[in-house]
């Protein structure tokens, strides 16, 4: 590989820190860049956080510098690489914070990771790359990468099944992922610890993964009350069946998912489960674990290089959540512009505002957001 000044996403964790190191190893002049996007109080010390009530504590932004912070640029001073570090906190807020409680809000379960990579977490590297002049840029995401005859750039699902994220990123374009390395998708993550203590860089190899939602730590219906408080103001909700009976009272749509059963707060004789959602009536719709079952749904906002390597694609698969397997499927196109999956066999759970991720064997060729399903039953 030619070598190259490389742009990449340190977090101070164990797969940032390893990327830094093997491409330095390669040979390429390494450039880290840090986002501080979002203060959580596990990332202080205690000492930081002594005598803070509790509102500043849960506000997103601490004083002082996270540990995070700190390890990636004491990182970036062992390997000798230049290291940026950016404040995003307030745009951060305003962009991936806002969306995920507006989602919630609606009816809709949001998906931040899908939200952040493109919108703020990869537009910031790009911006970063280009004004350090690197030619390319690096994250620690367990995907791969090709480029196909017609040179277009597509992901691949990482080797190790367990930490494969492609599903989180199927909104990147192939002009950004044709500058993108990911040297970890290759590896397993037992690899790359081991990887890592081979080099004496034994506090990196044994740090703990992140979490999948970043900025909330335990339930998001606790974060939802303090930074939303008109959440709260939609409780008094009916719980209803399929039919339309009224089974009981809730606390408002946003504290619910679709395929949720524990913590609904009302007691039938039977198992419940959240069947849909509607946040203009501020109705929970309530069934059996076969009414969750859908032989087709609605997709729309498709991101994909080419349409067509979905629409007419005899080996297609989705998968409608992270850890999902992906299920063959076919796609097409409605007269309003979404799209109608129908998968080989029904699927449990499909929820409107997360992600329909669409591949071929290993390839990642597009996705789509889940929509409401009202009006399915003329499809079918």
């Amino acid at each position: 590989m030619q070598k190259s000044k490389v742009m990449v996403a340190m977090s101070g964790g164990t797969d940032s820190s390893a990327v830094c190191r093997m491409l330095q190893e390669q040979g390429h002049e390494v450039v880290g860049l840090t986002m501080r996007v979002f203060d959580l109080p596990r990332q202080f010390p205690a000492a930081t956080l002594a005598g803070l009530d509790e509102t500043v504590l849960q506000s997103g932004s601490l004083p002082g510098e996270p540990d995070f912070l700190l390890a990636a640029r004491r990182l970036a001073e062992r390997l000798q690489i230049r290291h940026i570090t950016v404040d995003v906190r307030e745009e951060f807020r305003r962009d991936v914070v806002t969306y995920f409680l507006q989602e919630y809000l609606a009816g809709r379960t949001p998906n931040p990771c899908v939200h952040c990579n493109r919108r703020f977490k990869f537009r910031l590297l790009e911006e970063w790359a280009n004004r350090e002049g690197c030619e390319l840029m690096a994250t620690g995401h367990y995907v791969r990468t090709e480029t196909d005859a017609a040179g277009r750039t597509f992901l691949l699902r990482g080797i190790d099944p367990t930490k494969d994220q492609s599903y989180f990123l199927w909104r990147l374009p192939s002009s950004l992922l044709s500058r993108c390395l990911f040297p970890l998708g290759g590896m397993k993550k037992t690899e790359v610890r081991a990887w890592l203590r081979e080099r004496d860089m034994t506090t990196e190899a044994s740090r703990k993964d992140s979490m999948e939602t970043c900025f909330v730590e335990g339930d998001y219906r606790d974060f939802l009350l303090h930074h939303c408080p008109e959440a709260a103001q939609r409780a008094g909700g009916q719980f209803v069946s399929r039919e339309g009976k009224k089974l009981g009272t809730h606390r408002g749509v946003p504290f619910f998912t679709v395929g949720q059963r524990k913590g609904l707060g009302i007691a039938l004789g039977k198992p419940a489960y959240v069947v849909r959602l509607n946040a203009e009536k501020n109705t929970v719709v309530l069934g059996d674990a076969d009414d969750l079952l859908a032989p087709a749904f609605f997709v729309k906002d498709s991101v994909c290089a080419d349409p067509s390597l979905i629409l007419s694609n005899p080996n297609l698969t989705v998968r409608i959540r992270y850890h999902s397997e992906p299920i063959a499927c076919s796609v097409e196109t409605l007269p309003d512009g979404r799209w109608l999956v129908r998968p080989k066999t029904a699927v449990s759970a499909v929820t409107p505002g997360q992600s329909a991720v669409f591949y071929e064997n290993e390839r990642l060729l597009g996705g789509a957001v889940i929509d409401d399903p009202r009006g399915i039953g003329l499809y079918l």
